[in-house]
Order: C-alpha cells, then structure tokens, then sequence
C-alpha cells in the first residue's frame, strides 16, 4: 500500500496532523471545507426545523449538560464543567439557564453535604422530558438526512462514522 499520500504524526503534538504532501493537505482541506459547509447547512436546517415547533430549544452545551446529567444520578457543577469542556463562568451561565428555562427547572442544584463548597446538580423530571424531546427532534432530522444513501452506503458511512469516532473519542481521552 502506498502512504505517501497518508498523514504522518509521529512527531507532532496530539491533536495535530502533519501532511507528508501538499496533495495530501490539500485533499484534506477540501473534505474540511465540505464537512463544513453541511455543518453550516445543519445548523440552518436545525434553526428553521425549530420555529414553529414546540421542541423545545436547548442551546449545544445545554444539551450537553443535560445529557451528562441523564447518565448520572447527580454531579458537580466541575464535573458537568470538565465533560462539556467549557469555562466555569459559561458552566455558570448554563446552569442559570437550566434551572428556569422557559419557567421551567430542567435541572435542581443542592450545594453538596460532604463538601459545601460544591453544588450537586441533578436532572428533574422536566429535564428529561425536554431531553428526550429535543434528541427525538435531532434524530427524526438526521433519518430524514440519511435516507437519501442506500443500504451500501449507509454501511460505508458507518464504517467511516466509527473511524473518526475512534479519533474523536482517543483526543478526548488524550
């Protein structure tokens, strides 16, 4: 197999990518663009799909948080902090924000008893409701998306999707 056309990151930093050609680079940079201008499509979809619905609208990091927040019975303002990967004062804005949002508490915070400095933060029954609102929303769009690609190409682009999770999910770990 030939890799001169394949990256090369041995000695770079994580996170980085050294090209061994500028065909390579420049290969790369055209998918980046494309990957890109569907994001940028999503998103107006997502915004449009969203007036006149009554899904509820959940900002990316809200959801986020809600989402951690659905696999734990409780966690620290730090902990939903480090998982979301944001600033403690945007983790700050966001719980504000989760707990009357609309008029509705989508989370509860108690500060916690074996540290007082902490706040728990957990998920009330109207959270759930408003996650599960919002990801069957999210999902529905995405099956409408893929139903363009035949059962083919839906399995090549699983393959795919797993590959770049993997690096995803590596970073992360990293």
């Amino acid at each position: 197999m030939d890799t001169s056309d394949q990256p090369s990151s041995a000695d770079a930093p994580a996170g980085t990518v050294t090209m061994t050609t500028p065909a390579a680079r420049k290969q790369l940079e055209a998918l980046a663009e494309e990957i890109f201008g569907l994001t940028n499509l999503s998103y107006r979809m997502r915004a449009r799909a969203q007036r006149g619905s009554n899904v509820e609208t959940l900002t990316e990091t809200e959801y986020l948080t809600l989402d951690m927040l659905s696999r734990e019975d409780s966690l620290t303002v730090g902990e939903i902090q480090k998982g979301v990967g944001v600033l403690p004062a945007q983790m700050s804005r966001i719980v504000r924000s989760l707990e009357d949002k609309g008029g509705t508490a989508y989370i509860a915070c108690n500060i916690n008893p074996d540290d007082r400095r902490k706040i728990d933060v957990s998920l009330t029954t109207e959270g759930r409701k408003s996650l599960a609102s919002f990801r069957a929303a999210r999902m529905a769009s995405i099956i409408d998306t893929l139903s363009v690609l035949n059962t083919e190409e839906r399995d090549e682009f699983v393959r795919l999707l797993r590959k770049i999770q993997k690096k995803f999910t590596q970073s992360l770990q990293g």
